[in-house]
């Protein structure tokens, strides 16, 4: 083998000698972060909104499957078009190869001030809540305290990304072997239940079910919910050794081991608690730890806040990248795409993230906000989907290590489309407003990436900040480095 191959396969830097990000991400890495990320507080939290829209527990476990294999199938094909396209950034990436800058770019302005912000907000102040909570006792904690918490660990956890890519995988290691150790104490104790012969919430599984088109599609988007982040490896391709290889390896290991713990562990809870009892629960796992493990169930907030932390640290890495491959294509403000000259990080793509997602958490109730995006994330999803089979007919010569059988493709299309269309029948006004969103961002890329000539003063403006955060946080352009070392 010849030494540049053999530096590609292992991930070095290849001959150019160029100032980038490093290949750091092992195969095992890969798999912690998609692990790490899908399991946050979901599949302990809010269980209840597949139960409350399935209307039954027999369809629930149906749709807590059918959830599983429908991310694997989104995987795969996100496998193929990671490896066609092997850039970091993931659906933006690929939507500008597919359909060009301005369907990618309302992707990105989604992404940079609703998707990715909202969500870590979210998971951070739930990591906030469990905290917390005990030391109010039977009080609720106030929302001031709450936020405070989740801002300093937002914080927190930027400053460990932008430090050392390796702290960041040794932490996402750590809370995702904690978070599934989790998850088997409630899979034991479910099965010590039902081998005790408590097999009561079993005798009419489907009484109940709910099938009308919409409350199914809504049912699945509570399940898709939990499994969200299943894509989020793509979005750090360019820093996974070997991806042609490894990313492919990590998709197909992490999707079944999360499918087969996610739906075990709703059989647990079905187990032990009644269809009331999870509707009426804010914390299905609370709920449980408090009927099942007695003096221990004070483990269960623990390892929910652990399973938050986790995952929030895997968001902010992934979707770092994100942004600092849109900034790198244009299409955000230059300084984004800087790196930091000693530590190879992005360090104003993560801080620009961090100012974004506390402003979030002080301006207002963000559990509103999500209600308003599923939408758009499905509807993304699909816009990727098509563009994978639009390049199978315009780039038929095209490289493609892992080329997906057409009918995977096709039937991800096809169940993403009905997610899509029968929510806006039940949700017009969430849908509506998450469309207001997206077409916000029209005149918004009218204006700062189409309008070219740009009053004098205006781009001096513009290029005065990215000096700026150059110089402030010590980092210099990618392409920059490149040509000059």
């Amino acid at each position: 083998m010849s030494k540049t191959k053999e530096k590609e396969e292992t991930g070095e830097n290849s001959s150019d000698g160029g100032f980038k990000m490093k290949k750091e991400l092992t195969l095992l890495d890969g798999v912690a972060i998609i692990v790490g990320v899908i399991i946050g507080s979901g599949i302990f939290v809010s269980p209840k909104g597949v139960l409350r829209y399935s209307g039954s527990m027999g369809m629930a476990i149906i749709v807590w499957v059918l959830s599983g294999i429908l991310s694997m199938l989104g995987a795969l094909c996100y496998a193929e078009l990671g490896t066609m396209i092997p850039k970091s950034g993931g659906d933006y990436a690929y939507i500008m190869d597919a359909f060009g800058p301005l369907p990618a770019f309302l992707y990105l302005w989604v992404a940079l001030f609703i998707l990715v912000p909202t969500g870590n907000a979210i998971t951070a102040m739930t990591f906030a809540q469990y905290i917390i909570q005990p030391f109010w006792g039977d009080c609720k904690a106030p929302v001031e305290a709450v936020r405070l918490v989740a801002a300093a660990t937002i914080c927190g956890l930027t400053l460990i990304n932008c430090y050392n890519v390796k702290w960041v995988t040794r932490v996402t290691d750590t809370f995702t072997a904690t978070k599934i150790f989790a998850l088997l104490i409630i899979v034991a104790a479910g099965c010590v239940h039902l081998f005790r012969g408590h097999w009561d919430h079993f005798h009419s599984p489907m009484e109940g079910t709910n099938w009308e088109p919409s409350h199914i599609a809504l049912s699945f988007y509570s399940g898709l919910f939990s499994y969200s982040g299943w894509n989020y490896l793509n979005y750090v391709t360019e820093e996974l050794k070997n991806p042609y290889r490894n990313l492919p390896r990590a998709i197909c290991i992490s999707m079944p081991v999360v499918t087969v713990i996610y739906v075990v562990t709703n059989v647990a809870y079905f187990a032990v608690l009644s269809r009331n009892d999870i509707l009426s629960s804010d914390a299905v796992a609370i709920t449980f730890g408090d009927k099942m493990l007695g003096f221990a169930s004070f483990l269960m907030p623990v390892f929910v806040a652990c399973a938050t932390f986790g995952s929030l640290n895997g968001a902010i890495f992934a979707s770092s990248r994100l942004f600092f491959v849109g900034a790198r294509d244009g299409h955000l403000p230059r300084a984004i795409s800087l790196i930091d000259v000693k530590r190879l990080t992005p360090v104003p793509s993560l801080m620009f993230m961090c100012i974004i997602t506390l402003f979030l958490l002080v301006a207002g109730d963000v559990y509103v906000l999500i209600n308003y995006v599923q939408f758009v994330e499905a509807l993304f999803i699909t816009i990727s989907v098509c563009g994978l089979l639009y390049m199978r007919y315009t780039m038929p010569d095209a490289k493609r290590p892992i080329k997906v059988t057409l009918i995977l493709p096709i039937t991800f299309l096809i169940i993403c489309a009905f997610l899509v269309i029968f929510p806006c029948y039940e949700s017009p006004l969430e849908v509506g407003i998450g469309v207001a969103i997206i077409l916000i961002g029209i005149p918004v890329y009218l204006v700062t990436i189409w309008w070219k000539n740009k009053p004098k003063w205006l781009q001096q403006l513009f290029d005065g900040f990215n000096d700026g955060c150059a110089k402030l946080f010590m980092c210099i352009p990618e392409q920059v480095a490149q040509k000059e070392l």
